[in-house]
């Protein structure tokens, strides 16, 4: 079940030297993929595909924006090598990752790590998760969300 209430307003530091802040969307659907790390296979494949789409979701008028605790400068070399044409968003402080219960216990190698679990939101004109995919299995996925966002009101 997904929780509609409205979210809270929250800002992150954004490449491109911008500063990405919800209120600032009002009236306006956008799509939030959280990701564990730049630069590593799973996540530059789901990067490629969003990227790969974009001119679908800027048809669409729904902006995507990627999310994981890196640094500014991780994601400003991450969206240059892989020609990224959306913006990528910075919390390391793991605010908004609270926001979206992001955070989890994961087996990496073996061991219990705490890392982003691959998920991705559809927030609609009211500041509401419209839709939410947790544990995101990446093949396909970024076709899924465009779907849902040509079929759904938002």
């Amino acid at each position: 079940m997904i929780d509609r209430s409205v979210l809270p307003d929250f800002e992150l530091p954004a490449t491109g030297n911008q500063r990405f802040q919800l209120s600032a969307f009002k009236r306006h659907p956008f799509v939030l993929y959280f990701y564990p790390r730049d630069d590593t296979p799973g996540c530059t494949d789901e990067g490629r595909q969003f990227r790969d789409l974009h001119a679908k979701f800027v048809n669409a008028r729904v902006p995507v924006f990627g999310v994981s605790r890196d640094t500014i400068a991780s994601h400003e070399k991450f969206k240059q090598k892989m020609s990224f044409p959306f913006e990528l968003l910075s919390d390391p402080d793991e605010k908004v990752c609270a926001i979206f219960a992001v955070m989890k216990m994961k087996n990496m190698y073996g061991r219990q790590v705490r890392g982003i679990e691959r998920s991705t939101f559809v927030i609609d004109r009211e500041g509401r998760i419209a839709k939410a995919w947790r544990g995101v299995k990446v093949p396909g996925h970024a076709q899924e969300v465009l779907d849902f966002i040509r079929s759904a009101p938002l």
